[in-house]
């Protein structure tokens, strides 16, 4: 079987990796025809999340293009804020922002993407303003207080807000057809269970 490999998303995993915050992205994303390949700081090495859950990485850091990718999605860890650990991670989305492939960054990922200077001049959204503000990056003019922010192939969110979080991915990347994204938001944000008839449709 050939598989598409642009249409196969990379979720960035390591040590802390915050298991609540992409759960709603991933999992739609592959019901609707992105693969999803997790991407480790090397091969081969276990990491394990805040929750306890062991990953093993598909591929290392180093063995990501973005032309084998449709988006680099990275989520928050207690290691963003913690030293350059890191740091590699938040490079590689220099990477596929300078390739034209989206990057989604939620939680502390945002910090490492403002130390990368790569929120300056993009409209964004964190937790709060001034968690961003301690980075002493310079884009604190584009920050937008929302549940998540699209600026071109950049989309952020907080760490409250992952529903709203896969809502812009999915949107990205053309998940659903229609007014189903609509739906898929009011059902999982609103609880609406007019939604799941509609989504369902």
């Amino acid at each position: 079987m050939i598989v598409d490999t642009t249409s196969t998303v990379h979720l960035a995993v390591y040590d802390t990796f915050a298991d609540w915050e992409t759960g709603y992205a991933t999992a739609w994303l592959a019901r609707t025809g992105h693969p999803v390949r997790t991407v480790g700081p090397t091969a081969g090495r276990t990491v394990t999340t805040i929750g306890g859950l062991r990953i093993q990485p598909d591929l290392a850091l180093d063995d990501l293009d973005p032309r084998d990718s449709a988006m680099l999605i990275l989520t928050g860890a207690d290691l963003w804020d913690a030293g350059d650990e890191l740091a590699p991670f938040a490079a590689k989305a220099r990477e596929f922002l300078a390739a034209g492939v989206p990057v989604a960054a939620i939680c502390g990922a945002t910090a490492g993407l403002a130390r990368e200077g790569l929120l300056d001049g993009r409209k964004h959204t964190s937790a709060v303003s001034y968690y961003l503000a301690a980075t002493g990056y310079r884009g604190g003019d584009g920050y937008v207080e929302a549940d998540a922010v699209t600026d071109g192939d950049l989309i952020t969110a907080g760490p409250t807000e992952p529903v709203a979080f896969a809502r812009e991915v999915l949107g990205r990347l053309g998940a659903f057809e229609g007014g189903k994204l609509d739906a898929w938001y009011r059902l999982f944000h609103d609880s609406d269970p007019a939604a799941f008839e509609e989504l369902n449709a």
